[in-house]
C-alpha cells in the first residue's frame, strides 16, 4: 500500500508590502532583511565596478571597527572626545603627508567627502579674496574661479550656490586638463583662486600644479594680481605621496593655500569621508569657523553638515595605523602595476588606442580608432556589462565633444587574476563587435552614461 506524503511549504505572507508608503504592519527584522538583500542583488558586484573611484574593499578588521563605531556622532565632540582626538590625529597625518609648514597644530577637518571639502576650500578662497578687496577699497561683488572644464561637478555647484563666476578652460587638441598659461590668462583682480586637479576624472592625469603656480607668480610680478591655488586632490591626494613623492604639487608650493582629498577613494575607506587641509591658520578665515555650544560643550566647527557618523573617521585612522607609509605605498603600487598592465594589453587589441596609460594614477582612458564605424565605445561598455563589468563610456566636454572614451579605475581589491578576466572578456566582445558587417542601430550608441 502506498502512502502519499504531502510536503507543505512554510507559511508565507503573499501580500506585497507597499514600497513607497509605510505599511500598517511591518514585516519583521528577518523578512525585511531578506526582502531588501534580495532586491540589492540587482546592483551587481561593487568589486566589478571599474567606473567608481570610491573604495569597494576593506579588510575585515576595518569593516568591524566601522560597524562598532557607526552610532557615534562626529559632531558630538564633547560626548565622544576620543573620536574627536582621532579626527585631529588624522588631520595631522594628512597635513604632514602634504608637506604643510610645521606648526603647533595642523589646520583642517574631516568632511562627508571631497565635494564638501572642496566647497569649504572654495569658501575660504572667496572670504580671503573679499578681505583683500575691501582692504584695497575695491568692490567685492564679482568673484570668479578659474579651473579646467574637466573639474568635478562639485565646483560647478560651489560657483552656483555661492554666486561665483566659473571660468572654465576648455580642452584643446591633446590637452585634456588645465594648462598653466590658459589658467593665468583667465585670472584678474576678481579671481578668488585657481582650482587645480590632481587626478582628472576624465583620464586620471594630474594637472601641472607647479607650472600653474609659476604662471601665477609671473602674473603677480607683471600685473600685481595675487591668485592663490586650491588643489582638488580628491583622487590623487592619497596616491602621489606614496608613488610620486618627488612630484611638487602640495604645500611645498607657497601659492597652494588648501587641499582636499577623499578618504573614501584612495584613502582606502568605505564612503563617506573627505579631508580639507589649509597650509596654516591664516589660510582659513576665522569668521568661517563657528564656536558651537552643543550638549554642554563648546567646539569650533567648519562644515556644511552637522550630525554624521564618526565611523569613517575612525576607520581612516585604522587604515593609517594598520598600513603606515610603506603599506600605503605597497597597496597603491599594486593597483598602479595592475592598471598599467591592463592598459598595455588593451593597447595591443586592434580597435583601441590609449588616451592615458595609468602613469599618474591607477586610472586610464582609451577610445576606438577612427576607422571603427560599426560600433561605439558605448556598445563596448554595454557588452562588458553583460559579464558584470561596469566600465563607463562618456563624451568629453568642450572643445572635445567629438571624443568618446572608456575609462578604467583600478582600486584596492582588484587583483591580476581579475584583470586577466577583464581582458579576456574585452577581447571576446571586441572580436564579436569587429565581426559586424554593418553599423549597430543608432539607439545603442549612447545608452551608457557617466557621472563623475
Amino acid at each position: 500500500m502506498s502512502v502519499r506524503v504531502r510536503r507543505s511549504m512554510p507559511s508565507v505572507e503573499l501580500a506585497d508590502p507597499p514600497l513607497r508608503r509605510l505599511a500598517e504592519e511591518g514585516l519583521g527584522d528577518d523578512a525585511a532583511y531578506e526582502l531588501i538583500a534580495s532586491e540589492l542583488l540587482l546592483d551587481g558586484s561593487a568589486r566589478l565596478n571599474l567606473a567608481t573611484f570610491v573604495t569597494t574593499w576593506m579588510p575585515s578588521q576595518a569593516k568591524r571597527l566601522m560597524a562598532e563605531t557607526a552610532e557615534k556622532n562626529m559632531i558630538d565632540k564633547d560626548e565622544y572626545p576620543q573620536t574627536a582626538e582621532i579626527e585631529s590625529r588624522c588631520v595631522e597625518i594628512i597635513s604632514d603627508l602634504w608637506n604643510a609648514p610645521p606648526s603647533e597644530k595642523a589646520t583642517g577637518c574631516s568632511t562627508t567627502g571631497s565635494s564638501e571639502a572642496a566647497m569649504l576650500g572654495g569658501l575660504a578662497l572667496k572670504w580671503r579674496w573679499r578681505e583683500r578687496m575691501r582692504a584695497a577699497g575695491r568692490p567685492a561683488t564679482r568673484p570668479n574661479l578659474v579651473a579646467g572644464v574637466n573639474v568635478q561637478v562639485c565646483w560647478e555647484k560651489f560657483c552656483r550656490y555661492w554666486d561665483v563666476e566659473p571660468r572654465l578652460v576648455p580642452m584643446e587638441g591633446d590637452r585634456y586638463t588645465l594648462g598653466a598659461d590658459e589658467a593665468a590668462a583667465l585670472c584678474d583682480e576678481n579671481t578668488i583662486g585657481v582650482a587645480a586637479i590632481l587626478g582628472s576624472t576624465f583620464d586620471g592625469s594630474y594637472e601641472p600644479v607647479a607650472d600653474i603656480a609659476a604662471a601665477l607668480d609671473k602674473l603677480e610680478r607683471e600685473r600685481g594680481i595675487d591668485v592663490p591655488i586650491h588643489v582638488d586632490a580628491a583622487s590623487g591626494g592619497f596616491v602621489t605621496p606614496f608613488l610620486q613623492p618627488d612630484l611638487v604639487w602640495d604645500f611645498r608650493i607657497p601659492r597652494v593655500q588648501s587641499i582636499n582629498a577623499s578618504g573614501h577613494k584612495y584613502g582606502l575607506v568605505y564612503p563617506g569621508v573627505g579631508w580639507a587641509v589649509w597650509r596654516d591658520h591664516d589660510a582659513l578665515p576665522q569668521e568661517l569657523v563657528f564656536d558651537v555650544s552643543y550638549l554642554g560643550g563648546h567646539m569650533p566647527t567648519f562644515a556644511l553638515n552637522f550630525s554624521r557618523p564618526g565611523s569613517e573617521v575612525v576607520t581612516q585612522y585604522h587604515m593609517f595605523a594598520s598600513l603606515g607609509r610603506e603599506g600605503y605605498r605597497r597597496v597603491q603600487q599594486r593597483s598602479a602595476d595592475i592598471a598599467r598592465r591592463i592598459a598595455a594589453e588593451i593597447a595591443t587589441i586592434g580597435p583601441y588606442t590609449l588616451l592615458s596609460d595609468a602613469s599618474d594614477m591607477p586610472v586610464f582612458a582609451f577610445t576606438l580608432k577612427p576607422d571603427v564605424t560599426n560600433y561605439t565605445v558605448f556598445d563596448v561598455s554595454d557588452r562588458l556589462r553583460e559579464r558584470g563589468w561596469l566600465v563607463p563610456a562618456y563624451r568629453f566636454p568642450a572643445n572635445r565633444e567629438d571624443l568618446c572614451v572608456l575609462r578604467i579605475v583600478v582600486r584596492a581589491g582588484m587583483n591580476q587574476e581579475m584583470g586577466d578576466l577583464l581582458l579576456r572578456d574585452l577581447r571576446a566582445h571586441s572580436a564579436a563587435l569587429e565581426s559586424l558587417n554593418a553599423p549597430l542601430p543608432d539607439g545603442r550608441k549612447q545608452v551608457s552614461g557617466f557621472s563623475h
